[in-house]
């Protein structure tokens, strides 16, 4: 029930992706076209297209770390035993949730500036606009708490079935 609910969050998250990604592109390309044919644009166009791409970014950050998705250096720990790896991973996402750590504390005491600003064109409150640091911190630092206990517990090797006689042979050369 529970895993079952995490995945139709995630569906969610991945479902407003392409809803940023779509609206970012039909408002630029709207804006393209009427530069060029009627020498005239909407200047919200451009500002909510910048204030998408933030949002696709951080949003895009936590359904990737949900899928290992994000660049990483791992010959280290593919090559390492089972025991050193856990070790590596435990140590690699308590990095990852200081990271966390550092955005959320940094996110939460720049909001107090940002909830007073406002944007140029659509006079939005910049908090709509860089308040996603948070949840996308939150997000990503529950899952590497959740790899950290999975570490601990032996349950947590995304490295394993690499390592496997099967997976060794469909790269064999």
């Amino acid at each position: 029930m529970i895993e079952r609910t995490i995945d139709l969050f995630f569906k969610l998250l991945e479902a407003v992706l392409v809803a940023l990604l779509a609206g970012m592109t039909v408002m630029v390309f709207a804006n393209v076209i009427l530069r060029y044919v009627f020498s005239s644009g909407l200047d919200i166009s451009e500002e909510l297209s910048r204030f998408f791409f933030v949002w696709l970014i951080f949003i895009g950050a936590i359904v990737a770390m949900r899928h290992h998705a994000h660049m990483g250096f791992d010959l280290l720990v593919t090559a390492s035993s089972p025991g050193i790896r856990r070790v590596l991973l435990f140590i690699s996402n308590g990095l990852i949730l200081f990271v966390c750590w550092l955005l959320l504390n940094g996110a939460w005491l720049q909001s107090g500036v940002t909830a007073t600003d406002r944007s140029p064109v659509t006079g939005l409150s910049m908090i709509f606009v860089f308040g996603i640091v948070i949840p996308s911190a939150i997000g990503i630092g529950i899952i590497a708490i959740h790899r950290m206990i999975g570490a601990v517990r032996g349950s947590y090797d995304p490295y394993a079935a690499a390592r496997s006689p099967e997976a060794m042979a469909e790269h064999a050369v």
